[in-house]
């Protein structure tokens, strides 16, 4: 077959796989717009790659220069023959480089087409979390209330007594949620810089766990250690809530707390660190 022929029906074939790999990766994007079905797009997938991937090995195998090419360096002046076959050579390139143009038009349809289609799942992905993980809905003057609602006030909890609470009006928030614990009649400092966190004996620290986000929720009163029933990570109370057993590293994070003129306890803020389990760059 000449080798014009050859490369005409090879371009052909290379321009249709193309084409088909645009038109699959439309149909694709329309599919997701639509609500999404999988076994169609993973179809219209297969279909796209598969066009682009058969477009490559026409190229490659009939349209690109096929080699090796080896000169004899015995004789270094050209024959006759050797000049014709150099000037068929650069006429059969002429050939490819004029009908490259248009191949490289349609590669950049079927990549343009499929690259656009892959951009649609991102939606799926969900809107930019943003800052909302280093909050939750306490704020400045929050009163502390139950489960049911209810205001918690200095005389709710006994010594050693603890107790699972929420922001008022957020009682259904779980990265709100807080275990309140009653240590003693007096002023509790667990760190410092926390002077003034734990009025007439309350600290609270956040239930959501540093290692899995597990609720943590089960209060030692003899060692006055929290404990995740996950993976059994504990937290030492008096000591901030600083892990002393099990995989998580990082403290449970504390409640600024304040009794108001009505004995009520309330938030001075939100928690001064983010809750749950520590990010890539977040210190332990």
């Amino acid at each position: 077959m000449n080798d014009d022929v050859q490369e005409k029906k090879a371009t052909r074939r290379t321009a249709l796989a193309f084409g088909i790999t645009a038109l699959a990766s439309i149909g694709l994007a329309v599919t997701y717009a639509l609500g999404g079905q999988e076994q169609i797009e993973g179809s219209l997938l297969a279909v796209a790659l598969g066009g682009l991937g058969f477009g490559f090995v026409q190229v490659a195998k009939h349209l690109l220069p096929q080699g090796p090419y080896v000169e004899g360096r015995e004789t270094l002046p050209s024959s006759d023959e050797d000049q014709a076959a150099f000037a068929a050579d650069f006429e059969r390139g002429e050939g490819w480089l004029s009908r490259r143009g248009f191949l490289l038009k349609m590669l950049g349809l079927a990549a343009g087409a499929i690259g656009i289609a892959a951009l649609f799942p991102i939606r799926s992905l969900g809107p930019n979390p943003g800052q909302s993980l280093f909050r939750t809905r306490w704020r400045r003057r929050s009163l502390v209330v139950d489960e049911q609602g209810e205001p918690v006030g200095v005389d709710t909890l006994s010594v050693g007594g603890a107790l699972t609470v929420f922001p008022e009006g957020h009682v259904d928030v779980e990265d709100s949620q807080t275990i309140l614990i009653r240590l003693s009649r007096d002023d509790v400092v667990t760190r410092p810089g926390r002077e003034s966190w734990g009025p007439k004996g309350y600290v609270g620290f956040s239930k959501v766990c540093t290692h899995a986000g597990c609720p943590v929720g089960l209060y030692q009163q003899q060692f006055k250690r929290l404990l995740c029933p996950c993976h059994q990570s504990t937290f030492s109370v008096p000591d901030g809530a600083q892990p002393v057993f099990g995989p998580a590293t990082r403290s449970l994070p504390q409640l600024p707390l304040m009794v108001d003129d009505d004995g009520k306890l309330r938030a001075q803020s939100d928690y001064t660190e983010p809750i749950g389990p520590g990010f890539w760059d977040r210190d332990t």
